[in-house]
């Protein structure tokens, strides 16, 4: 696929998140952000990979439209979530291949109560576990791809002290579409960049709660030519865009959900024989959400992986 063909890709993905209409998003935690993968989880090779991932954050500021609200304004005051996720790729051939999510949330929530006392609730559970089909099969070094599959209900949707919106699961089932590319900036390979997408779009629900339709994009560039020893380091700049269309049924919060968001994510891998150790944080640099709820400040990541 030609380079300028997918830079067009890239460029379409941030148009779709920033060019629909306000009434956006529906999950209260706007966990997706973390489901699209940087560089290093695009498959480059036959074989697998496996890895533990840590990601964080801390909802806890009132937001109306584009700017800051007062807190009185709603009546949830905190959300704060922190998944656990293993997960495996593992590449048959140069052409297909899957991919395993399976994450673990543990999620602490405080809201106004109807007596107007504050009250905080804290649940873990199983999340939803996501199972992907990869192709690599566009080009000999497996830079551009699809992947496709299922988000399935597993996780808890039905803890009593959590809205619909904030539960750790969805209790629907998602059919998952997104595509990656990654290229050379320079012709020595130290720089690079990337692309990769993801929709997510639920189709089997319970009665009365719909979780609106998903976007999420990451595309940035990486620097690889520091070593410290045996130790590869490449700082990584990317801007992330995210969407989601508002939720619908009897129990969705449909006029408080929906937003549009742009996070800058500098970055940090390090690589050293089959290991590789990457975090990077998020800070938002422009958000939009339908009637107050709560977002967060910066979002954390942390990866692990081993290939085999």
């Amino acid at each position: 696929m030609k380079t300028t063909h997918i830079l067009r890709f890239s460029l379409l993905l941030f148009v779709l998140a920033f060019s629909t209409s306000s009434s956006l998003w529906a999950c209260a935690c706007g966990c997706g952000v973390f489901d699209v993968g940087t560089g290093a989880m695009l498959p480059t090779h036959e074989g697998g990979m496996a890895y533990l991932e840590y990601d964080f954050m801390n909802q806890n500021q009132n937001w109306h439209h584009d700017a800051k609200a007062p807190a009185e304004d709603n009546e949830d005051r905190q959300i704060e979530s922190r998944f656990y996720t293993a997960g495996v790729q593992y590449m048959f051939n140069r052409d297909w291949g899957m991919m395993l999510d399976v994450p673990y949330v543990n999620r602490h929530f405080e809201t106004v109560n109807d007596d107007d006392d504050l009250a905080g609730f804290t649940h873990s559970a199983l999340g939803d576990i996501r199972l992907r089909g990869v192709y690599s099969g566009f080009s000999p070094d497996m830079s551009t791809g699809l992947t496709f599959g299922i988000k399935f209900p597993t996780g808890d949707y039905k803890y009593a002290n959590f809205d619909r919106d904030i539960q750790t699961g969805s209790g629907s089932t998602n059919l998952l579409l997104g595509a990656y590319h990654r290229g050379q900036i320079t012709t020595n390979n130290n720089w690079s960049w990337f692309v990769d997408g993801m929709l997510d779009q639920s189709v089997l629900i319970t009665p009365d709660y719909r979780p609106g339709s998903e976007v999420n994009a990451v595309t940035g560039a990486y620097y690889d030519g520091w070593k410290a020893g045996p130790v590869k380091i490449a700082p990584v700049a990317q801007l992330v865009g995210s969407i989601r269309w508002s939720d619908t049924g009897a129990d969705a919060a449909h006029n408080d959900s929906g937003y549009k968001r742009i996070l800058f994510t500098p970055g940090l891998e390090f690589s050293a024989a089959s290991w590789r150790v990457y975090t990077d944080m998020g800070f938002p640099i422009y958000q939009y959400v339908n009637g107050n709820q709560l977002v967060a400040s910066k979002y954390v990541k942390l990866n692990i992986s081993r290939g085999f």
